[in-house]
């Protein structure tokens, strides 16, 4: 079966893993601080490295002060955790529909819903390509919540000549295996206010304070440390932050034949009927996660089954999250985003993933041409 998409791992990052290995520091140690300014050049803004994508949107949310009785507004066409992870520290989701040419949330349904009980909106850097960013920041300003980016498909795209985590008060990264880059499991949180990164350092360290000025007690002992909140054990061991700072070290390539395999899908889908393309406005430049075309007449179901017979990995990002279980026995109903349901409806997303041959590529655009055409 030809994945969806996959990890590139070469003879380098073998040999980062296995000089952490070899080293005195398993976890906690000095491939973490590297890893971390690593991500720092990369995504424009410093960075705390945890233990996945999820548990970096429990430390943003957390950091952003997120708590029972707030309002989170975000996105359904998004992985779970968007929501429920903030769900978690008590919050009401509130979903805001989405974009019709990009998925990404749409700023003037965040407008229609902001209020004073606002505490953070949350975006999701769909595919790869930036939500609209600037017209979410006067939002978020008009009602005084954070702006969080879910950058959990986008690492490496810059909008308009600024890094995607430059974009948000806070942004979240994931470095799952099908992701721009990986760290096996993985994560981090960037942010351009320094009191919100340390907020997410502390959260993310089971909240221990080592810093005597920032004690309480700070003449108990050269041993003492202190818990003003409570967090979590979310640190990413050395040995995968070593993976990490390998992988970045590619990310260019990375990136550049993501940009080429985009291209030649632009270019091969092209006119066939049937079928939608993603577009990409001006000023993106994306390193793109996921290539998600639109299959029309409500042929979706039809062409996933047709496409998996063939051997060739398609995969459905995502159902709206509020259609799962756990939304629905809290009162949300289908219905409420009809942008995103319609989407959903429709999106299949092709392989693309660093490794794809061209063959295989041609494979994929041949099998899907034939069954939209039968």
């Amino acid at each position: 079966m030809l994945p969806y998409g996959r990890q590139s791992i070469d003879q380098s990052d073998v040999e980062a893993v296995v000089a952490a290995l070899g080293s005195d520091w398993l976890t906690t140690g000095p491939r973490v601080a590297q890893f971390e300014a690593d991500i720092e050049a990369v995504a424009g803004a410093p960075a705390v490295t945890v233990t996945n994508g999820t548990t970096a949107l429990h430390t943003a949310y957390a950091a952003a002060g997120v708590t029972q009785g707030d309002e989170v507004i975000t996105t359904p066409m998004t992985f779970v955790a968007t929501a429920s992870s903030a769900a978690l520290l008590g919050a009401k989701i509130v979903f805001a529909d989405v974009e019709d040419e990009t998925a990404n949330i749409d700023p003037a349904a965040v407008e229609e819903l902001a209020n004073e009980r606002t505490k953070a909106i949350a975006a999701v850097d769909y595919a790869g390509h930036p939500a609209e960013y600037d017209a979410l920041r006067k939002i978020s300003e008009r009602v005084g919540a954070v702006l969080i980016g879910d950058a959990a498909h986008s690492i490496g795209t810059t909008f308009h000549g600024r890094p995607v985590g430059t974009l948000a008060d806070l942004t979240t990264f994931s470095f799952f295996p099908t992701k721009n880059l990986t760290t096996a499991e993985g994560g981090a949180v960037a942010s351009i206010r320094p009191d919100l990164l340390q907020r997410a350092r502390t959260f993310r360290t089971i909240g221990l304070v080592r810093d005597k000025s920032l004690m309480r007690f700070p003449d108990e002992g050269p041993w003492h440390q202190e818990v003003h909140e409570f967090g979590n054990n979310y640190r990413l061991p050395d040995v995968l932050c070593a993976l990490g700072s390998s992988q970045l070290k590619r990310l260019a390539a990375f990136k550049a034949r993501r940009q080429q395999l985009t291209a030649r899908y632009d270019e091969l889908l092209a006119g066939v009927p049937g079928l939608r393309l993603p577009i990409q406005r001006e000023g993106v430049d994306p390193l793109r996660h996921l290539y998600p075309v639109r299959v029309l007449d409500g042929r979706r179901r039809e062409v996933f089954e047709r496409m998996r017979e063939a051997g060739i990995g398609v995969q459905v990002n995502y159902i709206p999250v509020y259609w799962h279980p756990v939304f629905a026995d809290l009162g949300y109903q289908r219905g409420m985003c009809p942008v995103a349901e319609t989407f959903y409806a429709e999106q299949l997303s092709l392989p693309l993933f660093v490794d794809l041959s061209d063959a295989d590529q041609d494979r994929v655009v041949e099998t899907l041409r034939n069954i939209l055409g039968s």
